[in-house]
């Protein structure tokens, strides 16, 4: 049966929809790619970028360290978060409510921040470096592969560990009763039966860990030292050359977007494999550990937490201190803060100012690219669905390149404006909102706007009257995780920014860069700041107490 097509509001939706993602998604891509296989000299096609690449071990070298890094990474947090989520979930824990806000600011902060309060601590002037060398010990490098495993790992092991602990409040008391009444017990049981129910929650924490380690790039520009990884290697000789040829840095980048793409499909064929339904009618009961097992478990975690807090807590205090230049001197002072409301106001502003205007387009993209995808299904709907997912395969410094790439020459010349930055946050951040309101959808029964319809309402005004007030509270908490990765945003700015364009996360950059620690731990501490009073206004909001992402 044929459907006639008519020019509705949803029609327009769709329409859009295809051109934000078609203009500001797949057309930066092509750029990217048609840029890859071109000649710098003569336009002409040529394999010669990628040639380039593979012939030099400079160059290689720097996709190794990328998956040796991202590899260990992954695997000591899926270790950490799920052996976190297992403790916290089935056993009491005092504090835990406290506990777990911890663990979600230390996964909300920007990483490079983790890089520098790790460079402060046991740097070569590190406090610790320092007390240790008074005592004749010296301090293990916290430089090169060692210094960015430490930081990624504690920033990245709350994925899991919210991942996880989610998936297990979901697991049925009475399975786990019907296996110890056929004698399966302890280890035995956790191996049996939990671990192969939790297994696919697994591997989709474990790919957003990847991701995330794959693309950071504050981190190991900060830490690294030497050790090259891919997204510094991308973003240096893209800065090197652009002007004169940024072909070769758009093939790094296309080499890159290949890479994450395969683990990406990989990853959704094994899960699609291990894909199941349950519903918990009684959640697992919680037990109480005694004895040295509890004095054990209650160590192990809080020692974890603070180890994952203490970036935040070096940041704040280290804000407070008298500076001499980049050193740091007895006393206490603002004069940290003075210095950036002086110079660094604009940056400030900046930051609020786009991920404000980002996060209000979010909200309506989300809002109504959700609807079409869930209640308005077609094949057209499903290849907006699908664009949706691009976001999470294209690191932040690969996105920016595209960016500029595509919009460096009339007649869409947007490079060095705030319009490009913003449209960077909502392609990179849209997909939370997004996520967060086609759950809550499908949550919602069609019987109500159903009923709004036949009571006489047009269906737009049944989405905005009934259905987008029934998809407030999951569409704001979705917009607040936004904005809050938003203000973040480290990896495509410091492509984009331009001098009255910085936003705060590039100025810290920056200011890290140029030895002004003082100023750089003052706007950290306005960052942190943020993101804990944006973590608050979640809580109240969504009236939760945990993040689901």
């Amino acid at each position: 049966m044929n459907k006639r097509f008519q020019w509705d509001f949803w029609a327009w939706i769709t329409l859009l929809s295809i051109v934000v993602f078609g203009l500001f998604l797949m057309y930066p891509l092509f750029s990217l790619f048609a840029s890859a296989f071109q000649d710098a000299m003569t336009g002409e096609f040529t394999m010669e970028n990628f040639t380039h690449f593979f012939d030099r071990k400079y160059y290689y070298q720097s996709m190794i360290n990328s998956f040796s890094v991202t590899t260990c990474v992954t695997v000591l947090a899926v270790i950490i978060g799920t052996a976190l989520a297992y403790f916290m979930t089935l056993f009491k824990v005092r504090g835990k409510n406290i506990v777990e806000i911890c663990i979600i600011i230390s996964l909300l902060s920007p990483p490079f921040i983790g890089a520098y309060s790790w460079i402060l601590i046991g740097g070569r002037s590190g406090i610790l470096t320092q007390w240790l060398a008074g005592m004749g010990i010296d301090f293990p490098s916290i430089y090169g592969f060692a210094g960015i495993l430490l930081v990624l790992t504690l920033k990245l092991y709350p994925f899991i560990y919210l991942y996880v602990a989610g998936a297990m409040k979901n697991i049925d008391s009475a399975l786990i009763e019907a296996a110890e009444s056929l004698g399966c017990s302890g280890i035995k049981k956790v191996v049996t039966i939990m671990l192969p129910l939790i297994t696919p929650t697994i591997l989709a924490g474990a790919l957003m860990v990847f991701m995330n380690a794959m693309a950071d790039f504050g981190t190991p520009m900060l830490i690294g030292e030497g050790f090259n990884v891919m997204p510094v290697m991308i973003y240096s000789e893209f800065i090197n050359e652009v002007g004169d040829q940024a072909n070769f840095a758009a093939a790094m980048a296309a080499i890159m977007v290949l890479i994450t793409s395969t683990i990406f499909m990989l990853q959704k064929y094994v899960v699609n494999k291990k894909s199941f339904t349950m519903s918990s009618l009684r959640p697992l009961p919680v037990g109480q550990m005694t004895g040295i097992k509890n004095v054990i478990m209650h160590l192990c975690i809080y020692v974890l937490v603070a180890l994952s807090m203490i970036p935040q807590l070096v940041v704040i205090y280290t804000s407070f201190l008298k500076t001499n230049g980049s050193i740091f001197v007895d006393g206490y002072s603002l004069d940290s803060y003075r210095t950036i409301f002086e110079n660094l106001g604009t940056a400030i502003t900046n930051t609020y100012l786009y991920s404000t205007a980002a996060m209000i387009m979010i909200v309506f993209l989300g809002m109504t690219v959700a609807y079409l995808t869930t209640r308005k299904k077609s094949w057209l709907t499903d290849i907006i669905d699908t664009l949706t997912m691009f976001p999470y395969i294209i690191p932040g410094s690969v996105l920016g390149i595209t960016l500029l790439l595509a919009f460096n020459e009339e007649p869409m010349l947007l490079s060095g404006t705030a319009i490009i930055i913003i449209i960077s946050l909502v392609i990179r951040r849209l997909p939370y909102t997004l996520r967060s309101s086609s759950a809550i959808l499908y949550q919602l029964s069609p019987s109500l706007e159903e009923a709004s319809i036949s009571l006489g309402a047009s269906p737009v005004k049944t989405f905005f009257k009934v259905t987008a007030i029934m998809m407030l509270p999951g569409v704001m908490s979705g917009a607040i995780i936004s904005w809050i990765t938003a203000i973040n945003e480290l990896s495509s700015s410091v492509i984009l920014f331009t001098g009255a364009t910085k936003t705060m996360s590039v100025a810290i950059y920056t200011e890290v860069i140029r030895a002004s620690y003082g100023t750089a731990a003052a706007l950290s501490t306005i960052l942190t700041i943020t993101t804990i009073t944006a973590m608050v206004i979640f809580f109240k909001v969504s009236g939760r107490r945990d993040v689901t992402l």
